[in-house]
């Protein structure tokens, strides 16, 4: 049965059918009235805003997570989030408190002998691998195809900390999945990043599950029209009746941990864009 979702309450969310980001996105999704930003994900306060006092600023927004970042230019202009940034604090101290929980919740599993075996389920992008560099460069405007040019031939950072947390979950018997709301075509550039920059678990198709919207799997009974809810859900739904049992979920989106079948989940800070 789904289990209820702890950061499910006292929340409004925009109905946006594309990333709500900064740029041209942004600007539509303000005058809709739909969007202003807070750490964490873009919020609506008011259905339409009352005067333009209401709408934030969108250059000095930009500035505020550029700072909360830590903005690193390299010498070929090249952004990079700092290590020493409020962000990778932030991301620290939610990474803590998982290792605490894990290391406890998966000794807690040996000892009761279950035969279902300890799971996490991690999202991709800016839960486990930093969109930070590719925003900067296409100005927060996102677009499939900049990043499929991207991913191509990039290697994206993990977000701070986080590869060594899975492999540390790995080395205490859980097993790591990943459900990602990116394709199915990127699936040889997703797989190829995350083994660079060290995550160092299986990533076959078993493990790492990408939005295949020309084939959907048959256990999603919404087919190709699923929303990410019902998508990521679904598929964790699915690990589970393969005989896991999924202790903790992590994404940088509500709708990444919405839908249950977790024990817990855990919040990844993420300013920049907000997915329905």
């Amino acid at each position: 049965m789904p289990r209820p979702d702890r950061f499910r309450s006292g929340r409004l969310r925009p109905a946006l059918s594309r990333r709500a980001r900064l740029g041209a996105a942004t600007v539509a999704a303000l005058v809709a009235g739909t969007a202003v930003f807070g750490i964490g994900q873009a919020t609506a306060e008011h259905s339409v805003p009352r005067t333009d006092k209401e709408i934030p600023n969108l250059t000095q927004v930009q500035d505020k997570i550029k700072a909360y970042y830590g903005d690193t230019v390299t010498a070929d202009g090249e952004h990079y989030a700092s290590p020493h940034s409020n962000y990778a604090r932030q991301v620290r101290g939610i990474e803590a408190k998982a290792r605490t929980y894990l290391d406890k919740a998966l000794a807690r599993q040996a000892r009761a002998g279950k035969k279902t075996r300890p799971a996490i389920v991690l999202d991709m992008d800016d839960t486990t691998l930093l969109t930070y560099n590719y925003e900067l460069q296409v100005g927060f405007a996102f677009t499939p195809q900049s990043q499929d040019k991207y991913l191509e031939h990039t290697d994206m950072d993990p977000v701070f900390g986080m590869n060594r947390l899975v492999n540390h979950a790995r080395d205490k018997g859980a097993e790591i999945f990943f459900i990602t709301g990116r394709k199915e075509a990127q699936r040889d550039w997703s797989v190829r990043n995350l083994k660079n920059v060290g995550y160092g678990v299986p990533l076959d198709r078993t493990h790492v599950y990408l939005k295949d919207k020309e084939h959907p799997p048959a256990y999603l009974t919404c087919g190709s029209t699923c929303t990410t809810v019902e998508y990521k859900s679904g598929t964790r739904k699915h690990i589970e009746s393969l005989g896991y049992d999924i202790v903790a979920n992590f994404g940088d989106q509500y709708s990444d941990l919405e839908g249950g079948y977790a024990h817990r989940t855990f919040k990844m800070p993420n300013p920049m864009y907000y997915l329905p």
